[in-house]
């Protein structure tokens, strides 16, 4: 190969094969470790006969004792054959083909290494040229890495996908997805179809508001306004065809800088798409909900599931939520006694009439209802209504202890056999226990030190008796 120097007078051309021709080893052997990361000198039958070259940048634990050992010994089992390959090619005279090879390290990692073997001379000796892969292989791990998240997070949203669709399907609910921007329907369930009377492939794509009554359009736009300033909404009331009625109601949520409407249909009147609650007893609700009487509706494990604005207002909770799904004995009935009591004849007899008790307040303010309640066991989950009737504050008298001794006696006497023996024995003891202390304290004008030594009992015992059975909340003075 010849090159022209450029100036501005002929010069005569440069030689390449000279020029290597005539350089000395030691710049031949700088000039390959400046081109490769590794360098060394092989004979034929794969023994490292020079010391090897190599950037400083790697650690010299790598390559040490090479010198005179096997080129295989220096890889791992599953590369050998490639060096095998490769010495196999240098002896038959074949083309050199680069390879990559893994080199064992004392930390026990591999070393990636691309090679090409380059004969020199005629006795049998070749120069091992090396790349390092270490980033190579690392760029490539991480790409398998993201492939394989990619795919997992496919098959995730396709499972999560087949799932939606699934519950879209089969939900007895009349569920609409909305546009916020167009305010179309972009996706429904069949039940909404049959709610609404109309085709699924019809309602999908159609303007939400055209299914309802001319005159809910004030209330839709209303419905709008509030989702977008508060995310939810209390329920509204919309006219569907005929005579029929629904609820609806809605959350917003953002998908893909988009705003949309999850909007669920209740329907509350007979038409097409059946009924589930009547005008009626809808008022009836309403009419619960603001009576005089505290209502309360638990299940058979004693927890809340919907609570009036005067039971509120007796346990002194400022919304419904603080109640739902807590357990009725927080306010409701003495402690460990009555509502045991209450809900075993509630469950065994279908129903209960006056039973009388005491409503706790939260912040501590005690008192006497008298609770009647009706087991529907029939419904899904079965559940239990209590009515809770305030009573006028009276004076505890002898006959009204007898009559509430005896009414507790009649029904404790229903749970034997029901109820362990030893659990209807410490509740006896706990209402006669009351009751005496009661009738002591009336006796003695509330005088709380004759009363101790009339029951029997230490001052300090006896303050503790009064604060387990409530009754210092009751009325009773602190003469002394």
């Amino acid at each position: 190969m010849r090159v022209k120097q450029q100036g501005s007078g002929e010069k005569p051309a440069l030689d390449l094969g000279i020029l290597f021709a005539n350089i000395d080893p030691y710049a031949a052997a700088k000039l390959l470790s400046a081109a490769a990361d590794i360098v060394f000198v092989v004979n034929s039958e794969g023994i490292i006969s020079d010391k090897a070259l190599y950037s400083s940048e790697y650690s010299s634990e790598i390559f040490k004792d090479w010198v005179g050992k096997s080129w295989l010994d220096t890889v791992t089992i599953e590369s050998r054959q490639k060096i095998k390959e490769m010495l196999q090619d240098l002896g038959s005279g074949q083309a050199a083909r680069w390879r990559q090879v893994n080199h064992t390290t004392p930390s026990g990692t591999d070393f990636p290494v691309r090679y090409i073997l380059v004969k020199v001379g005629d006795d049998g000796y070749a120069v091992a040229v090396g790349r390092d892969m270490r980033t190579v292989a690392d760029m490539q791990q991480r790409l398998v890495a993201a492939e394989l998240s990619i795919e997992q997070e496919y098959a995730r949203l396709r499972h999560a996908e087949t799932r939606y669709r699934l519950l879209m399907q089969v939900s007895t609910e009349a569920i609409l997805l909305v546009d916020g921007r167009s305010g179309r329907v972009v996706e429904a369930n069949p039940s909404a179809a049959t709610l609404l009377n109309r085709p699924l492939k019809r309602l999908i794509g159609s303007v939400f508001s055209d299914n309802f009554s001319g005159s809910d359009i004030g209330k839709i736009e209303d419905m709008v306004v509030t989702l977008r300033s508060s995310g939810r909404m209390d329920e509204v009331a919309l006219s569907l065809e005929g005579e029929q009625q629904a609820v609806a109601s809605a959350t917003v949520f953002r998908e893909d800088n988009a705003i949309y409407y999850l909007v669920r249909l209740f329907p509350l009147a007979v038409g097409t798409g059946g009924t589930v609650v009547s005008r009626h007893q809808s008022a009836a609700i309403q009419v619960f909900q603001g009576m005089p009487d505290g209502f309360v509706l638990t299940d058979f494990d004693r927890k809340i599931l919907s609570a009036n604005a005067a039971f509120l207002e007796s346990a002194q909770l400022g919304t419904e939520e603080q109640a739902r799904g807590e357990p009725i004995d927080r306010w409701l009935g003495r402690v460990g006694v009555d509502t045991g009591l209450l809900y075993s004849n509630v469950i065994e007899n279908g129903m209960v009439r006056q039973f009388a008790t005491v409503m706790r307040g939260q912040f501590g303010t005690v008192e006497d209802v008298e609770v009647s309640g009706f087991a529907a066991k029939d419904t899904d989950p079965p559940t239990i209504g209590f009515t809770l009737r305030r009573v006028a504050r009276r004076q505890v008298t002898e006959d009204q202890s007898k009559r509430s001794l005896l009414r507790s006696v009649d029904e404790m006497t229903k749970l034997v056999g029901k109820v362990p023996l030893k659990d209807l024995v410490r509740e006896t003891t706990d209402i006669i226990e009351r009751l005496c202390i009661e009738a002591a304290l009336q006796l003695n004008d509330n005088n709380r030190a004759s009363s101790a030594d009339m029951l029997g009992l230490s001052r300090q015992s006896l303050y503790v008796k009064l604060h387990r059975h409530g009754i210092e909340d009751k009325g009773f003075g602190e003469k002394d």
